[in-house]
C-alpha cells in the first residue's frame, strides 16, 4: 500500500474530539503507510481541550499530529448561547482550514487523500473542493440517527413539508433506520427551530450526500436494522460502520479523584451500585435535584452520583463543581445515605462503568455513554436532556430494548437563553426507574451482556467493524486524487 495522508476536522468540543483522536489512533494503528493530522477549534470555555491534548502529545503516534485552527480577525465572540453558535464558530476557522490544505496540495511530499469531517463542520466540504480533495463524513453518533437526519431533509426538499411543524404533535413518523415508528416527541429540538437553526442543520445533512463516504461510530451488530436502511439508501454514499470507538484509557489526569472513586467502589458488592452521570454538559437546578435525592434515597440501592452545578443563565460554559453539596441536596441527605451512596464532582465514567459494583447507569443518552455502557456490559436507564439523546433514548428503549426509561421525551437543552421553564421529573418517577433498572431479572440484563461480548469481538480480525475499517482504507487509497 502507498503511503496517505487524511485530515480530520472534528467539531469543537470534547465528546467529538476525542472519537476523532481515537478513529484516528485505530486507523494508524492497523495501517502503517496512513498519517493523520487533526485540526483543533478550541471553544474559549472548554478548558479540558488543552490538557487533553497535552496529554495526546506525550503519548501519541508520531504519525498523527495536531494543530490548532485560528479564528479569522474580525470574528466576533459571543458571551451569550444560541443555537446558531456553533455553526457560526466552526465557519470563523474557514480560512485557516482553507491555508492549511493550500500548503498541504502544494507540497511535493504531501499524499493528501482527503479530509474527514464531522457532520458540523460540512460546510468545509467547499474548502476540500477547492482543492480537488475528497471529502468523507465522520458520524459521532449512531447509525439511526444519521438515517433520521436525512430523512428530515428529504422531506424539506424533496416533499416541501415544514418539519418545525412537528414541535407539539402526537404524530408518529416512519423513518427507515428505526424498527418502530418514531413519535414526534421524540426528535431533536433542533429539527423545531424556526429561527434558522433547523435548515442550518437540514443543510448539513444534504452536504453529508456529497462525501466519498460516510464513517458511522457503530458496528452490524447492535444497529444491524438501521445500517442495513442506510446501505440500501442509493442516494448517499457509501457506509463504514467501524466502532464502538471509545477512549478506554480513563480519567485524562485526573488521577486522584479517580482513584477515591474506584476505592469506594471496591468496598460495594458486585452489581449493586446504580451510577448517575449526564455527560459533560448536563446539569440540574435545585427542584430538579431534590428529587433525584427523594428518588435514590426511597429505592433502597447503593449510588454514586456525579451531580454538577448548572451554569449561570444564558452563559456559554460547562457545569462545574459545587464547593458546598449541601447547599443544593435535601437536609441530612449526605448523612443518611453516608452507609450507601456517594455524590461527586467529575467522574471517570469508563472507570466506574468498568467497575464489578455498577450494576445500572441513569445516563443522558449520548452517544458515547451509550456506546460505552454497552461496552462495558451495563444497563441504562434513559433520561436525555438535549441534542439527539430522545432518539438515542428511543433506539435503546423501543428498537433495540436493551435499557430501561425513566424518560424518552424530557429535554433541556443546553443553556437555552431565556426563562424556559424545564419539566420536573418526580422522585416517584425516579425511583420507579431506578427500582426497574437494577431488578436482577430484568431480561435487558441478558441483552446488554449479549451485546457486550459482540462489541469486543466486532474489532477483532474477522468482525464486521474490522471488515468496514479496511474497506473505507481501501476506498481512500482508490480515491486518491
Amino acid at each position: 500500500m502507498k503511503k496517505a495522508e487524511l485530515v480530520f476536522i472534528p467539531s469543537p468540543g470534547m465528546g467529538h474530539l476525542v472519537s476523532t483522536v481515537e478513529l484516528a489512533m485505530l486507523l494508524t494503528d492497523r495501517n502503517q503507510q496512513l498519517s493523520i493530522t487533526v485540526l483543533i477549534m478550541k471553544l474559549p470555555f472548554d478548558s479540558k481541550v488543552s490538557s487533553y491534548l497535552n496529554l495526546l502529545s506525550e503519548s501519541s503516534d508520531s504519525r498523527i499530529k495536531f494543530l490548532e485552527l485560528k479564528k479569522e480577525e474580525n470574528s466576533s465572540s459571543q458571551t451569550a448561547f444560541s443555537r446558531l453558535f456553533l455553526y457560526q464558530f466552526i465557519n470563523q476557522h474557514k480560512s485557516s482550514v482553507r491555508d492549511i490544505l493550500a500548503e498541504k496540495s502544494n507540497s511535493a511530499s504531501s499524499d493528501l487523500a482527503g479530509i474527514v469531517i464531522d457532520m458540523f463542520c460540512a460546510l468545509l466540504i467547499d474548502v476540500a473542493n477547492e482543492f480537488g480533495i475528497p471529502s468523507y463524513l465522520f458520524y459521532t453518533s449512531g447509525a439511526a440517527m444519521l438515517g433520521l437526519s436525512l430523512h428530515m431533509q428529504s422531506l424539506r426538499d424533496d416533499f416541501n413539508q415544514d418539519v418545525t411543524d412537528y414541535k407539539n404533535s402526537n404524530v408518529e413518523l416512519a423513518i427507515p433506520s428505526y424498527i418502530n415508528p418514531v413519535p414526534a416527541k421524540v426528535l431533536p429540538s433542533v429539527i423545531f427551530a424556526k429561527d434558522g437553526s433547523c435548515d442550518a442543520f437540514l443543510n448539513l445533512s444534504k452536504r453529508c450526500r456529497e462525501t466519498k463516504g460516510i464513517i458511522i461510530n457503530s458496528f452490524f451488530e447492535l444497529e444491524s436494522h438501521a445500517i442495513q436502511a442506510l446501505c440500501n439508501d442509493k442516494t448517499i454514499p457509501p457506509v463504514f460502520a467501524i466502532g464502538p470507538v471509545l477512549n478506554l484509557k480513563g480519567s485524562n489526569g485526573q488521577n486522584q479523584e479517580a482513584e477515591m472513586i474506584v476505592k469506594w467502589l471496591d468496598l460495594q458488592p458486585d452489581s449493586s451500585v446504580v451510577f448517575l452521570c449526564f455527560g459533560s454538559a448536563g446539569s440540574f437546578d435545585g427542584d430538579q435535584v431534590k428529587e433525584i435525592a427523594q428518588g435514590l434515597e426511597r429505592s433502597g440501592y447503593r449510588f454514586l452520583w456525579s451531580l454538577r452545578r448548572p451554569p449561570p443563565q444564558g452563559k456559554i460554559e460547562f457545569p462545574g463543581d459545587y464547593e458546598n453539596l449541601e447547599e443544593v441536596l435535601p437536609e441530612g441527605f449526605l448523612q443518611r445515605t453516608a452507609e450507601v451512596g456517594k455524590v461527586i464532582g467529575w467522574a471517570p465514567q469508563v472507570e466506574v462503568l468498568s467497575h464489578s459494583a455498577v450494576g445500572g447507569f441513569v445516563s443522558h443518552c449520548g452517544w458515547n455513554s451509550t456506546l460505552e455502557s454497552v461496552w462495558c456490559g451495563v444497563p441504562m436507564a434513559t433520561w436525555p436532556l438535549y441534542a439527539e439523546q430522545q432518539v438515542n433514548a428511543f433506539l435503546m428503549v423501543k428498537d433495540l430494548e436493551m435499557a430501561v426509561e425513566i424518560k424518552m421525551d424530557f429535554r433541556k437543552d443546553f443553556n437555552t437563553v431565556g426563562n424556559d421553564k424545564y419539566e420536573i421529573l418526580s422522585a416517584d418517577v425516579i425511583e420507579n426507574g431506578i427500582k426497574h433498572l437494577m431488578d436482577p431479572e430484568n431480561e435487558i440484563r441478558n441483552k446488554v451482556n449479549e451485546m457486550k461480548e459482540k462489541s469486543r469481538l466486532t474489532l477483532n480480525e474477522g468482525g464486521s467493524s474490522s471488515a468496514s475499517l479496511r474497506y473505507f482504507v481501501d476506498h481512500v487509497i482508490d480515491n486518491i486524487p
